[in-house]
């Protein structure tokens, strides 16, 4: 069986009467070596590690995984699929199915479930328009054992999860990434490797989560920096004591600048010159106290 075939994989969609469906953003991959060099990032050299996956598709990368992993827990939202993947995966043992959305997931009991006190992994293939709530929901929600979230997403999407305070691609997703840990540009895939053919590159980002002993910026209160980053970006023409006086109505323009001051920020300047550690500085004196 050879899933990055496209006449093998055409027959398979002709054989349990499947269609890619746009709604799910599904492009399956026939470059065959991008699963393999996918799995590989997701899994590290180790190896025995654990791994959710998120929309296997038909299952190619799925696959790779089982290869490179102890256990993998896929989860796909297009009920169609799961005859697809009960015959592409039939032999892939430490595979376990199910067809859910991962945004209606409780991921942390998700993961003690299937992968009981292990660390585990995330890898996925995220269309352009859940890439965002999706990788929120596993920085938020995921729980202290994830370890690791590789995606593959559009090149514009990887651009802003990589950005710099400053640059144009600097934005919410990247100052609430860099909070929970490092994110680094592993390569792009042409559009060409897909069934269909997006019209879009795409480019495979690996985050690598910060353990409690290693996080370089800490707050008193995540929820109020989370309103902080959003904030700040909700309305980037504004000026940040202007956009933060609009998310916290209940403290007015005046103590807002009276906190920016007090922090060492101009409160004149725009959310995306700030560094994920001054958002923290910023929410804390918000809260005041820990």
């Amino acid at each position: 069986m050879n899933l990055t075939s496209p006449r093998e994989v055409r027959e398979i969609m002709e054989r349990f009467g499947v269609t890619t469906k746009k709604e799910y953003g599904q492009n399956f991959l026939i470059n065959d070596a991008i699963p393999r060099r996918i799995a590989e990032a997701a899994c590290g050299s180790d190896g025995g590690v654990c791994v959710l996956e998120i929309g296997p598709g038909i299952g190619v990368m799925t696959r790779e995984l089982s290869a490179l992993s102890e256990k993998v827990l896929a989860v796909e939202v297009d009920a169609s699929l799961m005859p697809v993947l009960d015959y592409t995966l039939s032999d892939c043992g430490n595979v376990t199915v199910l067809n859910r959305d991962i945004l209606d997931c409780d991921i942390d009991e998700l993961a003690m479930s299937a992968f009981g006190e292990r660390e585990f992994c995330v890898c996925a293939n995220l269309p352009y328009y859940i890439t965002t709530p999706i990788i929120m929901r596993l920085l938020e929600h995921g729980g202290k054992r994830l370890r690791s979230i590789t995606v593959m997403v559009q090149t514009e999407v990887a651009a802003r999860l990589v950005a710099k305070p400053g640059s144009v691609d600097y934005g919410a997703i990247t100052a609430s990434v860099s909070y929970h840990g490092r994110a680094s540009r592993l390569f792009t895939v042409s559009p060409g490797s897909f069934l269909p053919a997006p019209k879009v590159t795409s480019t495979v980002v690996k985050i690598e989560l910060y353990r409690d002993d290693e996080r370089p910026v800490r707050v008193c209160d995540y929820d109020t920096l989370r309103r902080v980053i959003a904030g700040a970006f909700g309305q980037r023409r504004k000026t940040l004591e202007n956009a933060l006086s609009a998310a916290f109505p209940e403290l007015g323009k005046e103590r807002v600048g009276a906190i920016l001051q007090g922090v060492g920020v101009d409160p004149r300047t725009r959310g995306e010159r700030l560094s994920v550690a001054e958002f923290a500085s910023i929410a804390d004196a918000i809260t005041g106290n820990c």
